[in-house]
């Protein structure tokens, strides 16, 4: 197999542990893996690829999404409401979906993260509806070219016992398992370099029973796969779990298993002092959802505590229908500037910023060893940003892309395939894609 060298970058963000930054420098790439990184690399025999004008980074992390939600983007009864209230009004729209409509509005989202530096995702799929299958998502992420792991969620509790989801999408417990069992077995790859995992993730404190979270995580520990749910969103989900459960919802956590580095949670925006802690010592990770908790007002997440306390934290677009888009540099972006309103000018820098969304999000989904920066033996997932053209024109600085540069690239690989070039999807038609899904939503939109 040829080589492949990228040559001539501007810089290099290698986001290694010392962020080193490489001015005019090489990426060698020999099949899936990063193999050398220099100045002036020996380029006969290889294939190369012009990256002057260009900053190249590892590719983007996204650990917490909710795929199927391209499909419900602005929807106008949803755009002004917080958390229960956007649930409510959300729930009944998805419960008419197909599996069809999931399928292809998961490869919508797949398609505007790979466009926006993201090569390893992760989604949390929670509802079932029209017969949908996890692994109807993972085909979607093979065909693609996306590193995908793959979150099992559920719901159990229903409105007539008391929870938030309509009863026509909860599932019954012993079921949940099995099905666990099933795509865990069938689809989870623990190998290093591995393109598809699968998580266990029931989806929230306040649509599943204690004893489903008790017996995911003891499912999850038997097969050596991880876990994800979301916890502590906003002042809602704080006062359910004060009034339901006894306690705020870090200690429900730790008393039922839910800490440890096989595990994350999404958002995590009311974490206390205590919590933080508990978190740092139990390795925890937190999927951070910037955009996403100010669309919905759920509130500020305390990062840099947690950052400095030494939770592992990354980033998550979360779903579009309450983002409502899927861009990874974006968060980055807002990432930084909202810790700069609680902390300081200087609480957060563009470098930490674009930490959070390689190299922290690679340590939260348990990739560090082989994601998250641009280092040989590591994949070659890595970002070509063209920061020529208007976004960039004028920076003093072009590698700190969170304050001036493009929030779409040029070209992205993931495990060495060249999956967006030159702006554009390379392993399908974008527009077709685009178009099936604006089909599926006049069909969904005649049915609610």
């Amino acid at each position: 197999m040829t080589d492949l060298i990228i040559q001539n970058a501007d810089y290099v963000v290698t986001m290694d542990g010392d962020r080193r930054v490489l001015v005019g420098a090489d990426v060698r790439v020999s099949g899936t893996k990063i193999i050398e990184i220099g100045i002036g690399l020996d380029a006969e025999g290889a294939e190369t690829l012009s990256a002057r004008g260009c900053v190249v980074t590892p590719g983007l992390v996204n650990t917490h999404h909710h795929m199927y939600q391209t499909l419900t983007r602005a929807v106008p009864a949803a755009q002004d409401a917080s958390l229960f209230g956007w649930l409510q009004t959300l729930y009944p729209i998805w419960a008419q979906m197909s599996a069809e409509d999931v399928a292809t509005a998961t490869q919508v989202g797949m398609a505007e993260l790979l466009l926006s530096g993201c090569t390893l995702t992760s989604d949390h799929l929670y509802l079932f509806p029209g017969g949908t299958r996890l692994e109807d998502t993972i085909h979607r992420a093979t065909d693609i070219g996306i590193r995908f792991h793959a979150t099992r969620g559920a719901m159990s509790i229903g409105e007539s016992v008391g929870g938030l989801p309509p009863d026509s999408l909860v599932e019954q417990e012993p079921a949940i398992l099995d099905d666990m069992i099933r795509v865990i077995d069938g689809w989870h790859d623990p190998n290093p370099g591995a393109m598809t995992r699968v998580a266990v993730a029931p989806c929230s404190p306040f649509s599943v029973s204690r004893e489903l979270m008790r017996d995911a995580a003891i499912l999850a520990r038997d097969k050596g796969v991880m876990m994800h749910t979301h916890l502590a969103e906003n002042d809602e989900d704080i006062a359910y779990s004060l009034e339901k459960f006894g306690c705020r919802p870090g200690q429900y956590a730790e008393n039922l298993g839910w800490v440890g580095k096989d595990v994350w949670h999404a958002h995590c925006v009311k974490l206390d002092g205590a919590e933080i802690d508990l978190f740092a010592h139990t390795r925890t990770g937190v999927a951070h959802c910037p955009c996403s908790n100010c669309r919905l007002a759920s509130g500020i997440a305390p990062v840099r505590s947690m950052v400095d306390t030494g939770v592992p934290v990354g980033l998550g677009v979360d779903g579009s229908a309450s983002n409502d888009r899927g861009n990874l540099m974006a968060e980055a972006r807002q990432a930084m500037l909202l810790q700069r309103v609680t902390g300081g000018a200087g609480a957060f820098s563009a470098m930490d910023a674009l930490d959070l969304a390689t190299r922290g999000g690679a340590q939260v989904l348990g990739r560090a060893d082989d994601c998250g920066s641009l280092e040989t033996g590591k994949c070659a997932d890595l970002v070509l940003w063209d920061v020529s053209d208007i976004e960039s024109a004028g920076s003093w600085d072009p590698a700190a892309l969170a304050l001036a540069g493009p929030d779409r690239a040029r070209d992205v690989f993931v495990n060495g395939r060249r999956v967006v070039a030159d702006g554009q999807l390379a392993t399908m038609d974008q527009r077709q894609l685009a178009a099936r899904q604006n089909a599926n939503l006049a069909a969904l939109m005649d049915r609610v």
